[in-house]
């Protein structure tokens, strides 16, 4: 046993020696000093700023503070506004606007380029002390298109979801107002076709266009609109060409809704029983009010309890009335004026409990139901004009019918 312990010891002991030695210390590095030239004072980044800065105008930004934030001189600036015809553009920068600088690799100026409006582009090259002006004309492509939905919650939600842009669907609304209500008439399930043109630039889609034809299933009952210019101005037609612009409107409001009806009813505020000789309809105070149709104003005045009151002559014994407005328009008495011209605002002037519109339909002086009577209906295209009017409306038809056509297809599957 002695002689284990002291076989083992002799071989562990050099390890620990071994191990609490301090290491050598190593040689120094050797150090060389080397004089390297230093970087011309106030050299600009060349690089980083040269070729083509695209900015967009931020609110109350103006071209100054974009010369100032790109290092441009203001001298540059003021020659630019003076030796050109950008002046009126550029004094005077919209919220998002695009302005692009190409600069040299010495950070100049060499190109300021901007829209003047959306059919030209300006560009402004500098060249020393000389500014060449040119205008590039930005022409528009225009698409046509059809878009087609179903009423399930309301007309701006469904049309919006067929890909419809807001115009788009108040033009559509304002093509069949004079047939449809579009706030009582509309009914989960109606279903609509709309062809209309898409404006395309730079193969960016940049809006919408006119509303080349439309149709409109309200109750099962179906209406149809193409878009005509027998005169130069753009109008609505039906299939048989005629104008879908009665001579009178039924609802001279718009973002409305009926809050009562003609015929007896209790007074709001007298608590009778009485004759509602027109129709009401709520609506914000200050909404505007539209003449139903063509005719001369005969009255313009405070009448006992509908307070301020318009009153409009149509011709052939027909007459309308606009009770309870927050204020007049402009038209005074024995003016003409035309149909949907605003001739006052929603208030609830005179015996009211809200803002609304008080309107009445009059045949010879006897009040009758706006919503109910039968419209005067012009006279429609014939002759040579209805033929010209069926050639340009038939692309758009043809359209329709084949979208009707797969439509069906697939709800027969």
């Amino acid at each position: 046993m002695f002689g284990f312990v002291g076989t083992a010891l002799i071989a562990i002991v050099p390890g620990f020696a071994n191990a609490t030695r301090v290491p050598a210390a190593e040689p120094a590095a050797a150090r060389v000093s080397l004089a390297l030239p230093l970087p011309a004072a106030g050299a600009p980044a060349l690089a980083s700023t040269s070729g083509w800065q695209f900015v967009r105008v931020r609110s109350g930004e103006t071209l100054g503070l974009v010369f100032q934030q790109l290092r441009l001189p203001a001298t540059l600036m003021q020659r630019l506004l003076d030796q050109t015809s950008a002046k009126a553009t550029l004094t005077h920068l919209r919220e998002g606007q695009e302005l692009a600088f190409e600069l040299d690799h010495q950070g100049q100026l060499k190109t300021l380029r901007f829209d003047k409006d959306p059919a030209n582009r300006v560009e402004l090259s500098v060249a020393g002390d000389a500014i060449t002006e040119q205008v590039h004309a930005r022409p528009i492509e225009h698409r046509v298109e059809i878009a087609a939905g179903t009423i399930t919650s309301s007309l701006y939600a469904d049309g919006a979801r067929a890909g419809l842009t807001a115009g788009s669907i108040n033009t559509l609304a304002n093509i069949f107002k004079y047939d449809i209500d579009f706030v009582e008439d509309l009914r989960a399930g109606d279903t609509f076709q709309v062809v209309y043109e898409e404006l395309w630039r730079d193969g960016q889609r940049i809006g919408t266009g006119d509303v080349i034809g439309a149709t409109f299933t309200n109750r099962g009952k179906r209406y149809s609109a193409f878009s005509y210019a027998p005169n130069g101005k753009t109008e609505y037609f039906d299939g048989n060409g005629r104008p879908l612009k009665k001579v009178l409107m039924r609802i001279p409001i718009e973002f409305a809704r009926l809050s009562s009806t003609f015929g007896m009813r209790k007074h709001p505020v007298l608590g009778l029983m009485r004759a509602h000789k027109g129709v009401d309809y709520a609506a914000r105070t200050g909404t505007p009010i539209m003449a139903a149709g063509d005719g001369k104003v005969s009255f313009v005045g405070w009448k006992n309890g509908f307070g301020r009151v318009v009153m409009i002559d149509h011709g052939q014994g027909r007459s309308t009335v606009y009770g309870h407005m927050s204020a007049w328009g402009k038209e005074k008495v024995g003016q003409r004026v035309a149909q949907g011209s605003t001739i006052g605002y929603v208030g609830m002037s005179g015996l009211a409990t809200g803002p609304h519109l008080h309107y009445e339909f009059r045949v010879n002086g006897t009040s009758v139901n706006p919503l109910t009577v039968t419209m005067p209906k012009p006279e429609p295209l014939s002759g040579l004009a209805l033929v010209k009017f069926r050639a340009a409306t038939a692309p758009a038809l043809a359209k329709m019918l084949t979208v009707e056509k797969n439509t069906s297809r697939v709800a027969s599957r």
